[in-house]
C-alpha cells in the first residue's frame, strides 16, 4: 500500500489519487500565499500574488468541478511535495534579511510551487485523456494554462527587475 491511502489498481484509481493531491496543494497554497502577499516588497510582486490568490480558489473550484465530473467526491490527500516546497520557501525567506533579496527569494519559491502544479496537471490531463475523459482534461488544462503564465510572468518579473536589485545587494561591512 505504501504512501497512498487504499491501494491503486488502475489508471482511474491513480487519476483519483493524483486530484486528490492537487485538491490538497492548491488548498495549502491558499493558505501560503497571504503569506507571501505579506513579506513582498516590490508592488508588482505583491499584486502577482493575490492575483494568483484569486485564481487558486478558481482553481480549487474547477477541481471540485472535475471530482463530480467524475463522480468522486472532492477531498485532498496530504501531500509531501507541496508541503516541502512551502515549508522550504518559509525557511528561506526567514532567513533572508535583505527585502531585495527577499522578493527574489520569494519569486524563485512560488516557481518551485508553479513547476509542481504545472506537472501535476499535466499528467491529469494526459490520464483524463486516456481514460476517455476529455470533458476532464479541458476543464484541468483551463488550470494549466494559469499555471503557465503565472510561471512565464515570475520569470519577467525575475529577469526583468528582481534579481537585478538582489545582485546590487552587498554585504555589510
Amino acid at each position: 500500500m505504501g504512501l497512498f491511502s487504499k491501494d491503486i489498481a488502475t489508471l482511474d484509481d491513480l487519476f483519483v489519487h493524483t486530484l486528490q493531491d492537487i485538491y490538497y496543494a492548491e488548498n495549502q497554497i491558499t493558505k501560503a500565499l497571504p503569506k507571501m502577499i505579506e513579506k513582498a516588497t516590490d508592488p508588482g510582486l505583491k499584486q502577482g500574488f493575490e492575483t494568483h490568490l484569486r485564481e487558486t480558489e478558481g482553481q480549487i473550484r474547477r477541481l471540485e468541478q472535475v471530482f463530480q465530473m467524475h463522480g468522486q467526491e472532492p477531498k485532498g490527500v496530504t501531500c509531501p511535495a507541496i508541503d516541502g516546497i512551502i515549508e522550504e520557501a518559509d525557511d528561506i525567506a526567514a532567513d533572508v534579511a535583505d527585502k531585495a533579496v527577499l522578493d527574489a527569494a520569494l519569486i524563485a519559491a512560488a516557481q518551485a510551487v508553479e513547476h509542481y502544479e504545472i506537472t501535476r496537471y499535466g499528467t491529469l490531463i494526459a490520464w483524463a485523456k486516456q481514460l476517455g475523459r476529455n470533458d476532464c482534461a479541458a476543464v484541468l488544462a483551463e488550470t494549466l494554462a494559469e499555471e503557465k503564465a503565472t510561471d512565464d510572468k515570475l520569470t519577467q518579473m525575475a529577469e526583468s527587475k528582481a534579481n537585478a536589485k538582489a545582485e546590487r545587494v552587498t554585504e555589510p561591512a
